[in-house]
């Protein structure tokens, strides 16, 4: 990585606009530095650590590193964060209107006043935001859609609505929370403490504990059922009928311009996405209501090497900046609101 810079409150030299995004995972960090024009210009990667200190020590130095790339391809001496917005997103349970983190068990958080802490370091606007949000935000970033519906599918499964290049958090934060609407009441049980939901069957560790002998294990499943095997079969026919139930949701529910699969189990690549495809042209077929839906035209896929998370977290972190210049992210008068949150969902 390159060396972060030493202080954060030098004299300003880069042009207003830059916008930077970090995305906060349970095992590695990326940053990445927007332009003007919504460009790349500059990136930084690595391991994450664990405890609220540990977690803004590693905000601070990729932030501190992006400010040095971007000081040395501009040939300036100096670089100052007061010039830029920094949007963060992390997983765990998330106040985005007051930068609180809570329940973040992959970081070892319990609570963190990430957004108040980070912008004191830094000296910068900073907007804290859920990482699924952020991916989504990123995810539909250069569409130019009215409405995206970004399926993520991680650990968990959940979503995130986007509106008009908006994160859409509902009244309670909850917004797309699909993962845990149940199924089939007599399944299996779910961590949130209902049964059959689509989280049971859909995610990643879902998948893992239906098919623990391979790591990944949606490939080998998808091997192993093109060759025949029978629980394998079985297998690819339970995961691929829950993702497709998830696309079918959000398709009914809000009829979405678009709906984008991301997550760690998108790694399996376009044989996942052919087969999610497959299963909606069949019910289809067998259905009306679904045929005239369209799902399968609407349906697209995250590539391997999109940087979503923390792109959706700097254009997250720059639309915060533009509507509350200069306000800190724990400016309130009056009770303390409740959180808008969302569970933990890393990608």
């Amino acid at each position: 990585m390159t060396e972060a810079l030493q202080s954060s409150k030098a004299t300003a030299t880069i042009k207003p606009g830059l916008r930077l995004g970090i995305d906060v995972g349970g095992t590695k960090i990326e940053g990445v530095a927007l332009d003007e024009s919504d460009r790349v210009v500059a990136f930084c990667r690595q391991d994450s650590h664990q405890g609220n200190q540990s977690v803004l020590e590693d905000v601070v130095n990729v932030t501190h590193s992006l400010l040095t790339q971007i000081r040395q391809a501009r040939g300036t001496d100096q670089a100052s964060p007061s010039t830029a917005s920094l949007g963060i997103g992390i997983p765990g349970l998330v106040d985005s209107a007051r930068g609180l983190v809570s329940e973040a068990v992959n970081l070892s958080i319990r609570r963190m006043d990430l957004g108040a802490q980070a912008q004191a370091a830094l000296n910068m606007p900073v907007l804290v935001e859920n990482d699924v949000n952020a991916a989504a935000l990123g995810a539909s970033q250069g569409l130019d859609l009215p409405c995206v519906v970004f399926i993520n599918l991680g650990t968990g499964l959940g979503s995130s609505i986007i509106q008009d290049g908006r994160i859409m958090h509902g009244a309670t934060g909850y917004a797309g929370e699909i993962g845990h609407i149940p199924v089939d009441s007599h399944s299996l049980p779910c961590k949130c403490g209902q049964h059959g939901c689509l989280e049971t069957v859909a995610s990643g560790a879902a998948i893992q504990a239906h098919w623990p002998q391979a790591d990944p294990p949606l490939p080998d499943i998808i091997e192993k059922a093109k060759a025949g095997q029978a629980d394998a079969r079985e297998a690819l026919n339970t995961v691929i009928s829950g993702i497709a139930t998830a696309v079918q949701i959000a398709g009914a529910t809000l009829d979405p311009d678009a709906i984008i699969l991301g997550g760690g189990v998108t790694k399996t690549g376009p044989a996942l996405l052919d087969l999610v495809k497959a299963e909606l042209t069949a019910r289809g077929k067998t259905s009306r209501f679904v045929s005239f839906l369209n799902l399968p035209a609407r349906l697209r896929m995250v590539g391997s090497n999109q940087r979503i998370g923390a792109v959706g977290a700097a254009l997250a972190g720059a639309a915060q900046s533009r509507q509350r210049p200069g306000a800190s992210p724990k400016a309130s008068h009056g009770p303390e609101p409740e959180p808008q949150i969302r569970p933990e969902q890393e990608p």
